[in-house]
């Protein structure tokens, strides 16, 4: 077994490896950007090693720093995670080349399965089932327009190296197919280094369920069972769940037989998942292979007890399996939330900031949490914005999914925008709990998932006031304290008049919505009076926010943690945003630029679409910006001219900046 590896990655996979090894008394090597010297993976390794500036093409993806760090601290192996160079097959040559242990597949399964068109080609070959489509080489537009057009609409155009979404499109026109071959392109000559698609028929109402399997160097191979990822938003898997819902004995048998054909094929070792489109009636056909060890490859882990990292190294190393098929069996049910700083109301834009607040669920025996990050740490624009991953695990799968409604009702975030309330809607979602699954779930339930404003309940507002109120009189406290005369009256704001008690009021905005709460000052408390609503409200608040507050005689908990003139209230499973107004404030007139539009966070201007002096109906696409490695189409807000852009095509932009001078017309 090996004493030292380098984790040639970042973020809570990079944690997840170091807890393994750390377990199996192997040191660890972190390696780490300019921008992440402070991370939690570089604090939890026992040595770390920069290798460049923030952006990963000249930090994560060179391969000759990372072999370089390996020499400079003497790892005898790497475990790549997954993303960055874990499915590149330069890097595994590197690696054998330099007498380091590629902890992953042979160079020959990496090269076969790297492509999706020449792993269609093989499976092909081996028996396994595909979807009807062209995977060939030429890539002319025209040609490939052709192929799509014979193939039938709609079409599904993917990155022939790709992953995770990018350079992917779903085309349901035949004149819709130019531009989006054009986008997906690009998207994936900047994500992978190549530009090239196939096509494929695009399914309707399919399910993405994929079969996790794991070779060794001796020739043993099992399937760790399915997971079925089919809730995803531009192609990306939100929430994922093992086993799948409706999985029969034997078609289970049969995909992973045919997973664990598609690995031998290739003469794959170590970890990879062998991902399949599934119709409703059961047909299912190969989509591609990854060969690394995926994201939600907690839920596996759950379910079977297997600590699939452990079995990476072992492997690795040059064991044989721990254990064979007949020895694997499945106990209960996981789910997995992707945890991310994102806005799903903004079409689920990244955020980008620092972790003011981030308290997750307790970790339990039916709770686990996989993060990169803690609290204070910075969600940047040059990486993935994932906060961490949510796993629950419970008997069966309705208590899974009551398990993981409690989990995110329990976790606490501020600083950035996040998904957390938009999952608890997903996991409540009648047709989610139903298993009525399929990959277009998010968009037919989009009612649901994203309603109207509701009316925010008058406890909120009750709540943010009284926390107010209670952290007001601790900052008299403190203050008194370092004074020169503590036990002075004037420091008490207990509301003591000489005629009788005294009235505040304290105005708190929520979006639109706009109260004053008149708090009058009692015994031990205050008397709040909402919209003609009064009651007597006491508590008491800790340093974190959280709020242990009598109502009305009605006891209640929750957390509120102030950020500048924000006030985060988390209360009945539910997040809300007050702010607190000064009404002697009146903002100066022309303090914003009607007409400009600016760029929602730090990236890249990669096309100009519109033309200046050009006139552009309202949602026309003007031009398309590149942040996180995926494309924003920046589209006009109402009919209007374009009068000017203020970048270029390749120019940097940063978060705010003015990227279009715009007129509306009326």
């Amino acid at each position: 077994m090996f004493t030292k590896i380098l984790i040639a990655n970042r973020g809570e996979i990079a944690c997840r490896v170091i807890k393994t090894a750390r377990r199996m008394g192997i040191r660890t090597v972190a390696v780490y950007s300019e921008a992440d010297a402070g991370a939690r993976h570089v604090r939890l390794a026992d040595e770390a090693v920069c290798i460049g500036p923030a952006a990963a093409r000249e930090s994560y993806l060179v391969i000759d720093k990372i072999i370089a760090a390996c020499k400079a601290t003497g790892a005898q192996a790497v475990h790549p995670g997954y993303g960055f160079l874990s499915e590149n097959e330069e890097f595994a040559e590197a690696c054998v080349a330099n007498g380091v242990v590629f902890i992953g597949p042979p160079v020959s399964a990496i090269r076969a399965m790297g492509s999706k068109s020449e792993a269609k080609k093989l499976m092909e070959k081996a028996g396994v089932p595909l979807t009807p489509g062209y995977h060939g080489d030429d890539q002319e537009p025209a040609f490939l327009k052709q192929q799509a057009d014979q193939i039938g609409y709609p079409v599904l155009i993917k990155a022939a190296a790709g992953g995770g979404g990018k350079g992917m499109r779903a085309v349901s026109k035949s004149e819709e197919f130019l531009d989006a071959l054009a986008s997906c392109k690009r998207e994936a000559s900047s994500s992978f280094g190549d530009d090239h698609v196939l096509i494929e028929k695009y399914l309707q109402r399919p399910r993405h369920i994929e079969i996790q399997v794991f070779g060794d160097s001796h020739g043993n191979c099992v399937y760790l069972f399915e997971r079925d990822c089919s809730v995803q938003r531009r192609h990306q898997k939100v929430l994922e769940e093992a086993p799948a819902p409706g999985m029969s004995p034997e078609r289970r048998a049969a995909m992973g037989k045919a997973a664990v054909d598609a690995a031998k094929a290739v003469g794959y070792v170590g970890a990879g998942t062998v991902e399949f489109i599934v119709n409703q009636d059961g047909t299912f056909y190969f989509m591609e292979m990854n060969t690394r060890l995926q994201v939600e490859h907690p839920v596996t882990e759950m379910i079977t007890g297997l600590d699939l990292v452990e079995w990476q190294l072992k492997v690795g190393a040059g064991e044989t399996l721990p254990l064979a098929q007949e020895q694997l069996a499945i106990r209960g049910h996981a789910l997995e939330a992707r945890i991310y700083a994102e806005d799903p109301d903004k079409g689920f834009l990244p955020s980008t900031g620092r972790l003011l607040h981030l308290a997750p669920p307790v970790e339990s025996l039916h709770v686990r949490i996989d993060t990169g990050v803690e609290q204070d740490d910075e969600i940047t624009p040059h990486y993935d914005p994932m906060i961490a991953k949510l796993i629950v695990w419970d008997e069966s799968r309705e208590r899974a999914l009551a398990r993981m409604l409690q989990a995110l009702a329990e976790y606490r975030v501020v600083g950035v925008s996040n998904n957390i309330g938009f999952l608890s809607r997903l996991v409540a979602c009648p047709a989610f709990a139903g298993a009525d699954l399929d990959t277009g779930l998010i968009e037919r339930e989009r009612t649901f998932l994203f309603p109207e404003s509701a009316d925010i309940h008058v406890e909120a507002w009750q709540v943010a006031a009284l926390a107010e109120l209670i952290r007001d009189q601790q900052h008299a406290g403190s203050e008194a304290a370092q004074s020169i005369d503590p036990h002075s009256p004037w420091h008490q704001r207990d509301g003591w008049r000489a005629n009788g008690a005294a009235q505040r009021e304290l105005h708190l905005r929520n979006g639109d919505s706009e109260k004053v709460i008149t708090a009058a000052y009692v015994n031990g408390g205050f008397a709040l009076t909402v919209d003609g609503q009064s009651v007597t409200a006491s508590g008491q608040l800790k340093a974190d926010g959280s709020l242990r507050a009598d109502l009305g005689g009605r006891r209640v908990t929750a957390t509120v943690v102030a950020a500048g003139e924000k006030r985060h209230v988390f209360i009945d499973g539910l997040a809300h945003v007050f702010a607190v107004v000064d009404p002697l404030f009146h903002a100066g007139e022309g303090g914003g630029h009607e007409g400009g539009l600016t760029a929602p966070m730090p990236g890249k201007v990669i096309a100009l679409i519109a033309t200046p002096g050009a006139k552009v109906e309202k949602g026309a696409p003007l031009l398309i910006l590149e942040a996180m490695k995926m494309e924003h189409t920046i589209a006009a807000p109402a009919n209007g001219v374009v009068k000017a852009f203020h970048f270029a095509v390749g120019e940097q932009v940063g978060d705010g900046a003015e990227l279009v001078e715009f007129v509306v017309q009326k």
